[in-house]
């Protein structure tokens, strides 16, 4: 891993990022700024987070142009129409990804980037004279952007590094640790973030994540780990804030300011489309890059409005591909964020924990209402088996070219194998991307290399 030596610097530059936006309103430094000034007040200090935000939106695998068609193209969500593989995205398309991938090493690579700079924050604000309550709010948004990251570093990667320094002679030797135990330090990262951070937002667009992000993230985590009941629990805990509410009108979704937003992310300038508005789009023209596959456009049951709203077809020459259409601003945008987490992952994270622990009655409770906003008819009874196919249908229908939703829920369910029939080059080993070569080369305690690559 390549990681920064100079925290001052590290913290100036995200600084300097974010005064360069006007996200906040902070004079930028002249020259360089040292760690113990950046956290000498609570301006400058939101700052540097506040520039973490933008590295998270700009490159990050939290990116919209990042996990989302990455993902997406390597599962059966999208293909890929590029006309060059200069990037690596057609090898992903294809399963023959390599450890010298350059879109492997990009999510690697800027992962471990951002995971720096949040060490960075937490060890200048433990270090720091500021009031508690900003210590442990401060503290706890940069906890829970590094743990968010290296929950889909060990989803995408397996086992993988767990850096909670910013001491690069410790860092550039790291070894990767075991996914159970990846899984088990996020549990208890997790948990301490959520004590951290207040449940009221401190910005009315939800751009900066609250308690109930941490609450949702450790469900998540919950999750991978089978640990049903804890799950259950946390997405109650989520349901029952008075902060959100259903939205009931899909043409709403993705507008910024609906109360089923947890956490979304701001474009750098007013008027800005979001980057899932600009990657997904072509119209009058075959596609260059993204489409939605045919095995997607055809899981729709007859009447579903969201092919209808969340779909656009483009014909050309006979020929009709169909782009993901969610985000409708792709000029002038005054409506729109990025959404890195809704109220409907929460509801039907919950049906399937319920369904997993055979509480199949309640669980209908909470995929019925996805599906009935999309004019489709309510479940009744049905074994805990068909349910849970149910479910993991509506995560496709509900969060397709979304964070890599479709990767993350055939993992969960252990349903990777279904994308056999529609991606003739997938092996069980692609459950797993490669280390990337140039970090192995830099950092021999990488190794061994996951298998099959």
């Amino acid at each position: 891993m390549v990681f920064w030596r100079n925290t001052g610097m590290i913290l100036l530059f995200y600084m300097l990022a974010v005064s360069c936006e006007k996200m906040l309103e902070v004079e930028t430094p002249s020259n360089q700024i040292g760690k113990d000034k950046v956290f000498a007040d609570v301006q400058t200090a939101n700052a540097a987070l506040a520039g973490l935000y933008a590295g998270l939106r700009d490159n990050s695998p939290l990116s919209g142009e990042s996990l989302g068609p990455f993902l997406g193209v390597y599962t059966d969500d999208l293909d890929s129409y590029a006309l060059t593989d200069t990037n690596g995205i057609l090898a992903l398309y294809h399963n023959q990804q390599t450890d010298t991938n350059s879109t492997v090493y990009s999510v690697w690579s800027t992962a471990y980037q951002h995971i720096y700079a949040a060490n960075a924050i937490i060890e200048g604000v433990k270090a720091s004279a500021l009031p508690g309550n900003e210590k442990n709010r401060i503290e706890g948004e940069a906890l829970l952007i590094r743990s968010i990251l290296l929950f889909y570093l060990q989803q995408v990667f397996g086992p993988v590094p767990y850096p909670v320094t910013t001491d690069y002679k410790v860092n550039q030797s790291l070894s990767r640790i075991k996914s159970g135990e990846v899984l088990s330090r996020l549990e208890t990262d997790l948990s301490y973030c959520a004590g951290l951070l207040p449940d009221q937002y401190r910005d009315s667009e939800r751009v900066y994540p609250n308690r109930k992000s941490a609450e949702l993230m450790l469900a998540k985590v919950y999750m991978v780990r089978q640990k049903w009941g804890e799950a259950e629990q946390a997405l109650k805990t989520i349901l029952g804030s008075p902060l959100y509410s259903f939205q009931n009108d899909l043409t709403k979704v993705f507008q910024k300011d609906s109360k089923h937003i947890i956490w979304q992310l701001k474009p750098a300038n007013p008027g800005d489309p979001v980057k899932e508005a600009m990657v997904y789009y072509f119209s009058g023209a075959a596609p260059t890059g993204y489409a939605l596959s045919e095995s997607l456009v055809n899981s729709f049951e007859v009447g579903d409005l969201r092919k209808q709203l969340w779909m656009a077809a483009v014909t050309v020459g006979g020929n009709t591909w169909y782009r993901a259409d969610k985000y409708k601003n792709i000029t002038i945008n005054d409506t729109e964020d990025s959404i890195v987490f809704r109220l409907e992952e929460v509801y039907l994270l919950l049906a399937e924990a319920l369904a997993q622990q055979n509480k199949t009655g309640e669980a209908l409770q909470y995929i019925n209402p996805v599906r009935q906003r999309a004019g489709l008819s309510a479940l009744t009874s049905v074994s805990k088996e068909l349910l849970l196919g149910e479910i993991l249908l509506e995560n496709r229908r509900e969060f397709f070219t979304e964070m890599g939703h479709r990767f993350l829920d055939l993992k969960r369910n252990n349903r990777l194998s279904d994308l056999q029939p529609v991606k003739p080059n997938w092996k069980a080993f692609h459950s797993v991307w490669p280390i990337p070569q140039k970090d192995i080369l830099l950092n021999p305690n990488l190794k061994p290399q996951n298998n099959g690559y």
